[in-house]
């Protein structure tokens, strides 16, 4: 689990690096922030991938420090890169790209409005309608099976087919997009993973190129920052990379902490199901990208008592930092003030639509098989290795099962169009309210559709 090396003088911090590539950490990250944090304290060092040395930030004041200062922390990775082997597996996900995660000042804003004024264009109204449309398409054909790995037969392809349709994406081209993220984040000849999905990203912008269409790539390249074909490219990147494999692990990991935890699974066939709270328990204590957003010191810095050398990876834990045991359980509860989204003007552009995506697949998922248990213990559930997702392999389930088809849900998408009118990103997106549409569970209203607006805009 931990790798030796040799410490500087004076310097103990550096004494062991823990890795977190392997299954061990994958089984039982908390165990290893609560073990970091006691022998490191605020920083601690680790291996991203064998002979990947960085250093993981744990607590939540040292991490929000990092996050809001870009001039001490630039996110420009190219001076560190240039010392890297060419077979580094981490560099798909943390090598210069000339997208808005990777640049500071001037050009991080100019490619941030480009995707923000972009996606602030998406209707959460439609988007509601199409994310419970497909789901419940989707329920439908394992509906009646009485079984169901939901990772794979729902929250991954639900993830997916919202993606498709928001970048107006065929769905083969999908799959390959898909595939090629995959491999990147879980460090699966990542070279070639990545080479996928630039060849799939790159087909993608041709055809919107072709065939502009009201969707958010077709929105970016008329957007008047005047991105070239390059910038276009890893700005999607970007918003795939956030839109697809943190969003399956969102709505998996919020279905497993309903089933598990006595907090939430007394009321799942109740009609008060806690599915906001579930979702906002998840950001803080389980975030779907639990280990990210680094910035590369130049020169040297001095992080709360721990020296950090100029230009290595200085990785956030939110993971870590969200359940950082100076915060105390008074003030996590009833806020949203985790960093599960980052913080500072690198914070996720996207987590409206993220939030409304997860609580809409869950919120259906158990309108239509209230009985929802899982198929093994909690304890022989698998997580997917990697240093930077918090990644279920699989999540089997039983329910009773439902011979009749799952009641369709009206096509919204034609009644509210997806785009709204171009706006600034200094603007809030509108939100206007539209007639529920009926669903067959029993008990009291959702609550989920009352509360859209605030839902949306994070409050």
């Amino acid at each position: 689990m931990t790798v030796p090396t040799t410490p500087p003088p004076g310097c103990p911090v550096h004494a062991t690096r823990t890795s977190l590539y392997d299954e061990e950490f994958a089984a039982n990250p908390a165990g290893v922030y609560a073990r970091m944090r006691k022998e490191h304290g605020h920083v601690a060092p680790v291996e991203l991938a064998p002979g990947v040395n960085a250093s993981l930030v744990l607590s939540y004041e040292a991490a929000l420090d990092v996050l809001r200062s870009p001039q001490t922390y630039p996110r420009d990775p190219r001076r560190w890169q240039a010392g890297q082997p060419a077979d580094n597996p981490v560099m798909p996900m943390m090598g210069y790209r000339p997208n808005c995660l990777f640049t500071d000042g001037a050009v991080h804003a100019r490619y941030r409005s480009a995707v923000t004024d972009s996606i602030s264009r998406v209707n959460p109204h439609a988007l509601l309608g199409y994310v419970e449309k497909a789901a419940r398409e989707l329920i439908a054909k394992f509906s009646s099976n009485g079984r169901a790995d939901l990772l794979t037969e729902y929250a991954g392809t639900l993830s997916l087919q919202v993606f498709n349709h928001l970048f107006g994406c065929p769905p083969e081209l999908g799959d390959r997009l898909t595939a090629g993220m995959r491999g990147i984040f879980d460090m699966v000849d990542p070279e070639r993973a990545n080479a996928e999905l630039t060849a799939a990203m790159l087909d993608l912008l041709a055809l919107k190129r072709r065939q502009p269409g009201q969707d958010v790539p077709s929105w970016m390249m008329a957007h008047p920052s005047r991105l070239t074909d390059e910038e276009m490219l890893h700005q999607l990147v970007l918003l795939m990379g956030a839109g697809t494999e943190p969003q399956q692990n969102l709505i998996a990991n919020g279905l497993r902490l309903l089933l598990v935890d006595e907090r939430f699974a007394g009321d799942l066939a109740g009609g008060s199901m806690h599915v906001e709270d579930a979702l906002e328990e998840i950001l803080w204590s389980d975030p779907p990208m639990a280990n990210y957003s680094a910035g590369y010191p130049y020169p040297a810095a001095d992080l709360m008592g721990t020296r950090l050398p100029a230009d290595e990876p200085v990785v956030i834990s939110f993971a870590a930092a969200n359940t950082d045991p100076e915060l105390g359980e008074a003030q996590r509860a009833g806020n949203r003030a985790h960093i599960a989204w980052s913080a500072g003007v690198h914070s996720c552009p996207a987590q409206g639509p993220a939030r409304l995506i997860a609580t809409t697949a869950i919120e259906t998922l158990l309108d239509a098989l209230p009985d929802l248990r899982l198929a093994v213990p909690d304890a022989e559930l698998r997580w997917r290795p990697g240093p930077f997702h918090r990644a279920l392999a699989g999540l089997p389930v039983l329910f009773t099962p439902v011979v009749a088809p799952v009641t369709p849900v009206p096509d919204l998408t034609g009644e509210h169009p997806w785009h709204q009118p171009a706006r600034s990103s200094s603007i809030p997106t509108a939100v206007t309210s539209t007639p529920k549409a009926p669903n067959s569970a029993p008990g009291e209203p959702r609550r989920w559709w009352n509360s859209l607006a605030k839902w949306w805009r994070g409050q």
